[in-house]
């Protein structure tokens, strides 16, 4: 798998419908559940990013797992981050679904191309456009390019330059 380079590339279409997530807070993915497997393997890719350490999460449910960028790297905008330096958490619910901050035009990419939808706090105006959620890997092919979608985020809460952004 890839750890970084593959950054570069464009977003594939995801293929079939999107799951069904409820429209306010908190947000949660209702169906379309990623297997146990793909979450434990996304979780352990999480948690070996460079300055994170994981916790509870300061803006979601209680049994959601957060990723804290160390605050000598947090150096990417407010944008980046959801609260403190929290930039991305997976969800406890079992769904694998997690809420991340992406570079703006990722963020649009990823919902263009059906990989994740906007936080109900940005369409309420409420928060930045780069929140959004990224829904849970159903495969192997879904799991590289949620962990691509990752790895953007941490990038942009490091505020390391991106592709996505020109």
């Amino acid at each position: 798998m890839s750890t970084g380079m593959a950054r570069d590339a464009d977003l594939p279409e995801r293929a079939g419908l999107r799951p069904h997530t409820t429209p306010a807070t908190p947000h949660i993915q209702l169906d379309q559940y990623a297997p146990p497997a793909f979450q434990d393997e996304l979780w352990s890719l999480m948690t070996g990013l460079r300055g994170v350490t994981t916790g509870r999460s300061g803006i979601s449910l209680p049994q959601t797992r957060a990723l804290h960028l160390d605050p000598a790297l947090a150096l990417g905008p407010d944008e980046a981050f959801m609260v403190g330096t929290e930039f991305a958490h997976l969800h406890g619910d079992g769904s694998g679904s997690l809420h991340a901050a992406l570079p703006p035009q990722r963020a649009a990419e990823a919902i263009r191309t059906g990989w994740a939808e906007e936080h109900p706090v940005v369409t309420m105006g409420l928060g930045p456009e780069t929140w959004v959620m990224l829904y849970g890997p159903q495969d192997d092919s879904e799991l590289a390019v949620i962990w691509r979608l990752v790895q953007d985020s941490h990038a942009f809460a490091c505020g390391q330059a991106s592709t996505s952004r020109a």
